[in-house]
C-alpha cells in the first residue's frame, strides 16, 4: 500500500504533491527535503521554460507537464496532480500539497498524521509557516508577518495556505480546488470544507519554509493585486452562503475605491477641503499598528506592516477590478510575480 515511512514508522498511506513554474533553482532544496519520505511523490510542471522537469526526474519523482489547452493554475496543478497520485495508488489517504518555493521541516508529516487519523471529522491540518530568507527584503519580511496566525481549529479560512496535508476522501467529495480561482484557491477550499463540518486545524508544529523571492516593489504590488483578485473570486463564489471575503471585499472598495475617488472628485469643487478624508487613514494606520502590536510584532515590524497595509489597499482595488473584467470575459489566467 506504500504506507508513508520515515525511520522506521508507519504513518499511514499519503502521498507528496509539488507543483512549479521556473522554480529551478529552488526546487533541489524542495525535493531534497523529501528525500527521507518513502512514499508517492509527485511534481506538476506549469509550463516552465527552465530544467524543472528534468531536475523532477532526476529526484525520481512521477511528473506531470500541464498542456497548454486550458489556462494555468496552482489550483489546475494540484488537481492534475492529485488524480496522477491516485491512479498511481488508490489507496491514499492523505495529501501533502507543497510548491517548489519551499522545503518540508522534518518533524511536520509525523505529526500531521498523527492528526488526522485521531480525528476523522479533520479534512485537513497545517502548521508553522517560516519565511526562509526573511532579512533579503522588506517584501520578505511582510511575507512573514503574513504568515503569523493562531493554532487550532480555524474560523478564517484565509490562514489556510496551498502547503497543507488534506485527507484524500474530502478532496474527492468536495471536486479537489476551483481551478478558475487563481489565487486564494485553498482558502475558497478550506470555506467548502467547513461549508459541510469538516474542521481545518493549525497544528503547533514548525511545517514548512518559503522563499517568497521578493526583492522589488513592482513584484510586491504584483503580488498584492493577485490578493486584491482572490477577495474578489471568493466573494463572489462563496460570500452569500457563507460571507466568504465580503468583509475584506467591502474593505477593498471603501479604501482603495470610495474614499480615494471622493478626494479626486471634489479636489477642485471643494477648494482641497476633501484632502482631510486622507485622515481616515490616520485613523486606519492607528488601529491596524494597535493591533499588530497586541500580536506580539516589534514596533518596527508593526509600522512596516501598517504602512504596506495601506498600499496595499489601492493594489487590492486594482486585483479587484481585474476580477471583474475576467468575471465578464470568463477566463482566469494566472498573475505571476516572480
Amino acid at each position: 500500500m506504500n504506507n508513508l515511512n520515515i525511520g522506521g514508522k508507519s504513518l499511514g498511506v499519503i502521498g507528496v504533491v509539488v507543483i512549479g513554474r521556473n522554480e529551478s533553482t529552488r526546487l533541489p532544496l524542495c525535493f531534497e527535503s523529501m528525500s527521507q519520505v518513502v512514499c508517492k511523490k509527485i511534481y506538476v510542471d506549469s509550463g516552465s521554460s527552465d530544467n524543472s522537469v528534468e531536475l523532477a526526474k532526476e529526484y525520481q519523482f512521477d511528473v506531470v507537464e500541464l498542456d497548454f489547452s486550458r489556462p494555468f493554475s496552482a489550483a489546475r496543478a494540484r488537481n492534475e496532480g492529485f488524480e496522477r497520485l491516485i491512479q498511481l495508488n488508490p489507496n491514499i489517504e492523505f495529501v501533502q500539497f507543497i510548491d517548489g518555493d519551499c522545503t518540508l521541516l522534518p518533524v511536520w508529516l509525523d505529526v500531521a498524521t498523527k492528526a488526522l487519523l485521531a480525528d476523522k471529522q479533520r479534512g485537513a491540518v497545517i502548521g508553522h509557516l517560516q519565511e526562509r530568507n526573511v532579512d533579503a527584503s522588506p517584501y520578505n519580511r511582510l511575507c512573514a508577518l503574513e504568515w503569523r496566525s493562531a493554532v487550532g481549529d480555524l474560523d478564517d479560512y484565509g490562514a489556510l495556505g496551498g502547503i497543507s496535508v488534506i485527507r484524500a476522501s474530502v478532496f474527492k467529495e468536495l471536486g479537489g480546488f476551483n481551478p478558475e480561482v487563481i489565487a486564494g484557491e485553498d482558502s475558497e477550499f478550506g470555506v467548502r470544507m467547513g461549508a459541510v463540518g469538516y474542521k481545518v486545524t493549525k497544528l503547533d508544529c514548525p511545517m514548512a519554509t518559503h522563499d517568497a523571492d521578493i526583492h522589488h516593489f513592482s513584484q510586491w504590488w504584483t503580488r498584492a493585486v493577485r490578493g486584491g483578485h482572490a477577495i474578489g473570486q471568493r466573494a463572489f463564489i462563496n460570500g452569500q452562503k457563507t460571507q466568504d471575503c465580503i468583509k475584506e471585499r467591502n474593505s477593498t472598495l471603501f479604501w482603495g475605491g470610495l474614499i480615494p475617488l471622493i478626494i479626486v472628485l471634489l479636489l477642485v469643487p471643494s477648494s482641497g477641503y476633501s484632502l482631510l478624508l486622507l485622515g481616515g487613514y490616520g485613523l486606519l494606520c492607528y488601529r491596524v499598528m494597535r493591533f499588530r502590536l497586541l500580536l506580539g510584532d516589534s514596533y518596527s515590524d508593526a509600522w512596516l506592516y501598517t504602512k504596506f497595509l495601506l498600499l496595499t489597499k489601492l493594489a487590492n482595488m486594482v486585483g479587484l477590478l481585474k476580477f471583474y473584467r475576467n468575471k465578464l470575459c470568463q477566463r482566469y489566467n494566472i498573475i505571476e510575480y516572480k
